[in-house]
């Protein structure tokens, strides 16, 4: 597992309990004994009005065919959550490095790096 990776995993509810199993993407490689990874929310649903925390991922377009997502998706990079790697389950694709540079930059303007 590497940053930049694009996995299946379960994945926290925001506003009840439970988990669900959904595409997410590694902001970290598994950090400590528990290996714990940094993960941002991927969700097929676009907001009828886009976030400055949002990127829109398309697998059509050449930048982002190595994610190997089945459908036009929005990666929301406000929604973090910090999993165990055992609820990281299946390898999706990857990150283009122009996207991950994308990414860096709109996560140093998010948390004012």
């Amino acid at each position: 597992m590497q940053r930049g990776e694009i996995y299946l995993a379960t994945f926290p509810f925001g506003d009840a309990p439970g988990m669900k199993l959904r595409p997410v993407l590694l902001l970290t490689e598994p950090i400590g004994p528990a290996g714990e990874v940094l993960v941002a929310y991927i969700s097929s649903v676009l907001p009828s009005a886009l976030l400055p925390s949002d990127i829109v991922l398309d697998p059509k377009a050449s930048e982002h065919r190595t994610t190997n997502l089945k459908t036009i998706s929005v990666l929301r990079l406000h929604k973090l959550a910090t999993i165990h790697a055992a609820s990281v389950h299946r390898y999706l694709g990857k990150l283009s490095p122009e996207t991950q540079r994308e990414i860096s930059a709109k996560l140093k303007g998010l948390l004012h790096l």
